[in-house]
């Protein structure tokens, strides 16, 4: 923005990402409102954003032989499928003459930043946390934005209509999010009745929301928040330096893992319907809102993972569908976490009590009668399976496949 040259926003809704997405997904309507906003405001200097559905390498290809372009200014991404599109991008920029400049910019630190003394990535947090503070109180961490308008190409592409996109408009709305609330989040983090979160992770997603702004709010004695940022830089690069674990188990040793995968049980933990309320509950308030409290998130991951012995990939499949904030290496990671089957993750033999975990975060039930209509506490379905036979039944197998 601060070159004489004129400036052209682009924006792809990439067809290979949302081709599979159901026509009225929350994500891309929420996508579709921040263009529109920033088309608005664009158009008060008679400039527009250009917005485009298709497959990238292609959109370029026309791209070139419409504008005359010189450069192309482009945000870093760490997602395997991303990091190959960027690469096929920039080589047919090259091959037309075009610089391609790309920017860190969803993260403080990327994926090669945080690095072991031999150069190999960090497969314990602690660790690479250690070495991401020591980082971070080294540099300063600019916030400066600079916004000039003026040299916009003065051009009025015509905004598509999100019919003409494929979608329609969700009912599922994004909530703002909240930096005030940070301050009480160790205090509060683990109680999902409280609705004391930030709201954040959705827009640290999309970009709707600068991670220096975030950081850079965060009192100092809040290092539990820190941390949990950092958690997600963690499996950022670990995506990144291990592509594989998309579909694949970190730890191979727990590849002959002999996953039940009854198909019933799995659309019963869908459809919040196990018997175990606090792990019903936090289905339906996924269902319903885009988002799932924290603390519910572990509990109905272990439940399918141990309860139900039922593969993590299926879970970390529906989350893909269903969380707004979904980013595939904070959900491969912690779903792997949850499994025993990641970097860093759970030991196999941590199976949570569904019962106890509402007793101590939810004891007055409140969470669980805010997302489960009716519900009775006497009368409530009966539960798909017994707790102390699921403990038993997980660990046989996990200690099978390690053997």
């Amino acid at each position: 923005l601060s070159s004489r040259n004129p400036v052209l926003g682009i924006f792809i809704f990439d067809e290979d990402i949302i081709e599979n997405l159901p026509n009225d997904d929350a994500r891309i309507s929420f996508i579709y409102q921040k263009l529109e906003e920033i088309n608005k405001r664009l158009n008060t200097v008679n400039s527009s954003l250009l917005v485009i559905k298709g497959n990238p390498i292609n959109v370029f290809k026309n791209l070139i032989k419409e504008y005359e372009i010189e450069n192309l200014y482009s945000n870093l991404d760490y997602e395997p499928y991303a990091i190959d599109r960027d690469k096929k991008i920039s080589d047919l920029l090259k091959k037309n003459k075009i610089h391609h400049f790309q920017y860190k910019d969803q993260v403080i630190f990327g994926p090669t930043e945080i690095l072991k003394e031999n150069s190999l990535p960090y497969t314990v947090f602690t660790a690479y946390k250690n070495k991401w503070l020591s980082k971070f109180k080294q540099e300063s961490i600019s916030t400066e934005i600079f916004l000039d308008f003026s040299n916009f190409l003065k051009i009025k592409n015509q905004f598509p209509l999100l019919s003409e996109i494929g979608f329609l408009k969700s009912k599922i709305k994004v909530v703002d999010f909240n930096l005030e609330s940070i301050g009480n989040y160790s205090n509060q983090r683990d109680y999902p009745f409280l609705n004391a979160g930030t709201s954040l992770s959705v827009h640290l997603r999309f970009g709707t929301v600068s991670i220096r702004n975030v950081i850079n709010s965060i009192p100092n004695n809040e290092t539990t928040f820190l941390s949990e940022l950092i958690w997600r830089e963690f499996f950022m690069q670990i995506l990144f330096h291990f592509p594989y674990v998309v579909n694949s188990n970190f730890k191979k040793k727990y590849d002959e893992i002999q996953w039940k995968n009854d198909k019933k049980d799995f659309q019963n933990w869908c459809d919040g319907k196990t018997g175990y309320p606090i792990v019903d509950a936090g289905m339906q308030e996924l269902k319903i809102t885009g988002y799932m409290h924290n603390r519910a998130r572990m509990i109905v991951a272990g439940f399918l993972c141990k309860h139900l012995l039922i593969d993590w990939r299926w879970g970390e499949r529906y989350f893909s569908l269903k969380l707004l904030d979904y980013e595939l290496s904070s959900n491969n990671g912690n779903w792997q976490w949850a499994a025993g089957t990641g970097c860093d993750s759970a030991p196999y033999f941590r199976i949570f009590n569904p019962i106890t975990q509402q007793n101590r975060f939810d004891k007055d039930f409140i969470y669980i009668k805010r997302w489960i209509k009716d519900f009775d506490k006497e009368n409530y379905i009966e539960s798909i399976v017994e707790h102390d036979f699921a403990r038993k039944r997980a660990l046989q197998a996990y200690k099978l496949a390690l053997e």
